[in-house]
């Protein structure tokens, strides 16, 4: 799968030493810099299925799917073809759309706690107003996250935030108001009694926010029963629960994590899928709670290119197709038996491994712990799992290029795609395995 080197330059660190002096970083988010795993990461020139191509001809199979988004896969034929006929009569107007309808209707029939719903442009801009949102509904200030999950760069979101700040060692931001700072209270995920102390401590907690399923510290899923003890909690203190499902939002199931967990929620966070690839989110609740939106109510939140049309078809034709049961079926499938497979291939190495997966998102942490929150996943190796990183990469096989951040695989992720993964990953950790007893030796 991987195409041999040429003696040509690597166009990718040409590319990155050209972007350094344009872009901060070189990148236009943190963690596409590589610089937790070490080396220049890859310009990507297309992609197509389960493939993508980089500016130096090599193609990966690959398991970020833009974050989560490609669930059909990359340049999927219908999304194309209707992104083609949606471009042939305009790209944003600033005016109301009957596809935005469409869209709202989609989301309201699949996701159970939704009864109204706004789109906006990204997860960060949903959760940003959910909160605003919540606030304004409950009067109240203060809000509670959980360490490791990652709602966003949205100032009161971080505080303890997983993925890039965690990658990058910024447990927070430098111009975060402390004000801001104050008014997030930041708890251990999988923990509650410590919600339960939070809320005796506290008279005016506005609402909670969490991940149902983490993906921003990897792959991390609720204990059995916790998720309906969070909402039991919010209800008994009058608080609002917000679940951010911008990656498991029709990714674990139609109707999200919510669905699959059986909890209901005040207000839902989505995006990712629901653009099909394109830049978006929406956020969405109850009627009773939805009306406070502006123009219908007081709680102002506005956006130009919120339902974009662009992002409104391509989301559509994915929605539509993701009606199907059987395809949740076959994520299922595809799942178990890549994670299996990796299972397999470190206990074949002698190297120590947990694997979390629900459905089609997963993580290999290099523990040998349960990976339950913040402080179990955060001891995992991040120089094996670098290392591990590097040795899939050189074989075709692109990974997030963080310990921190969940997997995802599509439906274009053939059986025959999934056992190069696994043999692949044979090899990758014979590599890791050996770097290691090298290093022992030389101590």
């Amino acid at each position: 799968m991987n195409t041999p080197r040429s003696n040509t330059p690597d166009r990718s660190e040409e590319l990155f030493a050209r972007a350094t002096d344009l872009i901060p970083g070189g990148v236009n988010s943190p963690v596409r810099a590589f610089k937790s795993v070490g080396g220049a990461p890859r310009f990507i020139a297309s992609a197509r299925g389960a493939t993508m191509t980089d500016v130096d001809g090599r193609t990966y199979i690959d398991y970020v799917g833009s974050w989560g988004p490609m669930i059909l896969g990359h340049a999927d034929p219908e999304v194309i073809e209707a992104l083609r006929m949606a471009l042939e009569r305009g790209t944003s107007y600033g005016a109301p759309t009957e596809l935005e309808i469409e869209m709202a209707e989609e989301i309201i029939d699949a996701v159970p706690s939704i009864e109204m719903v706004r789109m906006v442009n990204s997860g960060t801009e949903a959760t940003m107003s959910a909160i605003r949102l919540a606030r304004g509904v409950t009067g109240r200030n203060k809000i509670i996250k959980f360490e490791g999950c990652y709602h966003g760069h949205g100032d009161s979101m971080l505080v303890k935030a997983g993925s890039g700040v965690a990658t990058l060692g910024l447990p927070d931001s430098p111009g975060v108001p402390a004000a801001l700072a104050r008014d997030t209270m930041t708890l251990a995920f999988n923990d509650a009694a410590a919600l339960e102390q939070t809320f005796a401590e506290h008279s005016d907690i506005a609402t909670v926010i969490i991940e149902p399923v983490v993906g921003n510290m990897g792959c991390v899923p609720p204990r059995e029963g916790y998720l309906q003890q969070v909402r039991s909690i919010t209800e008994k203190h009058n608080a609002l629960l917000i679940f951010d499902e911008v990656m498991t939002g029709f990714r674990l199931a139609r109707g999200g994590a919510q669905q699959l967990y059986g909890v209901s929620p005040d207000i839902t966070t989505l995006g990712k899928i629901i653009g099909g690839g394109l830049p978006v989110g929406a956020y969405g609740g109850s009627r009773e709670i939805m009306e406070h939106i502006a123009p219908a109510g007081p709680v102002y939140q506005a956006g130009t290119l919120s339902g974009n049309p662009l992002a409104m078809t391509a989301g559509l034709v994915t929605l539509k197709r993701l009606r199907d049961s059987s395809v949740y079926e076959r994520l299922e499938r595809a799942g178990a038996h890549l994670c299996q497979g990796m299972t397999e291939a470190a206990c074949a190495a002698g190297v120590k491994t947990v694997t979390n997966r629900v459905g089609s998102m997963w993580t290999t942490f290099f523990t040998d712990e349960p990976v339950t929150d913040w402080d179990s996943s955060s001891k995992s190796r991040r120089e094996m799992y670098g290392r591990f990183f590097h040795a899939m990469l050189e074989q075709g096989i692109y990974l997030a290029p963080s310990q921190f951040e969940a997997g995802f695989i599509g439906l274009a992720h053939t059986d025959e795609l999934l056992d190069q993964t696994i043999a692949a990953a044979h090899k990758a950790f014979h590599v890791v395995m050996n770097h290691q007893q090298q290093a022992a030796v030389q101590m």
